[in-house]
């Protein structure tokens, strides 16, 4: 994970304190569910670690897999089945994306189509991998986020290659692809380096690189109205940071791990040289979690008092927070405290939010419990 039937009318109650979100459960049964993903229609697909993607159809989840592919993969602990993405374009083509660690630990990019016949199953001779990156050193930190860009580009984010305190300094590495955030093309197979690549025409650097110096992040999204792109980074020993990118951007950040975790120097422990690092935007530290689990700013038309809101949340302490804009400035404030196991965060098709318990095999929705208010008629 982060590093280390019906629609039930189900809610996980608030604290007393402050009623600003509530989870209402949607389904159980799910087996170590890792990523929520939309293909643009009124299903969600719901990525589980042991090799399957299943399918809610908005009523149910149905009995057949999408996608196995159990027996192409290693797992688990921090391994197996991690990310999925569908095409911008995936109505008329029906290619979708899929990350995850083979056998021998390596991080496997590879490309599916969907089934001719049933659009609920997926074709398994159609796979093809696109990109492998070795990763047999250690078990953990293997990244595993997928998502297409506005900009119709395929964006991945991949760990630092494992162990503790990245031993490698890979992430630093930019003749290597681990500790970073990848952008391709995939509409020229296997894929294309963009030439609008921060590094695209350096000599001895890997040209797929958009941004570097993450430890492990998990997970980063786009603003569907505004294009920002959010990245949350898994933290060492102390720090759990957020990240955040403009739209207007033309790539090439250095996030800092692993001279800094979060806003503080890491290695070296003091002094260390900031001088060309983007900084996080917020942080936390371990006395409120230890593993960030990095969500959406919420776009969706069904909670206007949510509208705008980042929501990201901690996997070991369960605490959901809210990071809201003032000033140029971000803060946020904890919005709900759970004793979920925050995996992942995903969108609907409308931009509703939702998250999943990987130890409880639960799909929650995030939900403002509080009714807008009514407005009375004016009187003439």
């Amino acid at each position: 994970m982060p590093g280390r039937a019906l629609l039930f009318a189900f809610f996980i109650p608030l604290a007393a304190v402050a009623q600003d979100i509530a989870l209402q459960r949607v389904t159980g049964g799910l087996t170590a569910p890792l990523g929520i993903v939309s293909a643009g229609d009124g299903r969600l697909f719901i990525v589980q670690q042991q090799g399957t993607v299943v399918i809610w159809d908005g009523t149910r989840v149905l009995s057949a897999p999408f996608l196995d592919v159990h027996n192409l993969i290693s797992c688990c602990n921090e391994r197996g089945l991690l990310g999925l993405a569908f095409h911008p374009h995936y109505a008329a083509n029906g290619i979708f994306f899929i990350y995850y660690t083979a056998p021998n630990g390596d991080v496997t990019i590879a490309r599916y189509s969907v089934s001719a016949s049933n659009p609920n199953r997926a074709d398994p001779a159609s796979g093809a991998v696109i990109l492998t990156i070795a990763h047999s050193q250690f078990a953990n930190h293997n990244g595993g986020q997928l998502q297409f860009g506005p900009d119709g580009y395929l964006y991945a984010g991949t760990g630092d290659g494992g162990s503790g305190g990245n031993p490698t300094n890979s992430a630093q590495d930019l003749g290597q692809l681990l500790g970073k955030l990848l952008r391709i093309d995939v509409d020229s197979p296997p894929y294309a380096v963009p030439s609008n690549n921060p590094y695209a025409s350096r000599p001895g650097v890997r040209g797929e690189i958009w941004a570097y110096g993450l430890r492990n992040p998990w997970r980063f999204s786009f603003d569907r109205d505004t294009g920002d792109l959010w990245i949350a980074d898994v933290g060492q020993d102390l720090y759990e940071e957020v990240d955040l990118q403009p739209a207007a951007s033309a790539g090439g950040q250095n996030y800092g791990w692993r001279l800094m975790e979060g806003f503080h120097c890491y290695n070296p422990a003091t002094n260390c040289p900031t001088t060309g690092l983007t900084m996080p935007i917020l942080e936390y530290n371990h006395t409120l979690g230890c593993s960030i689990t990095g969500g959406y700013r919420y776009r969706g038309a069904r909670f206007p008092r949510l509208r705008g809101i980042y929501f990201y949340g901690d996997y070991c302490s369960g605490r959901i927070w809210g990071a809201t804009e003032s000033g140029g400035a971000w803060s946020s404030r904890v919005m709900l405290t759970t004793s979920t196991a925050i995996s992942t965060f995903g969108e609907d098709a409308n931009g509703e939010l939702y998250l999943a318990d990987i130890k409880g095999g639960v799909l929650y929705q995030v939900v403002d419990p509080v009714p807008p208010v009514r407005r009375r008629a004016a009187r003439h």
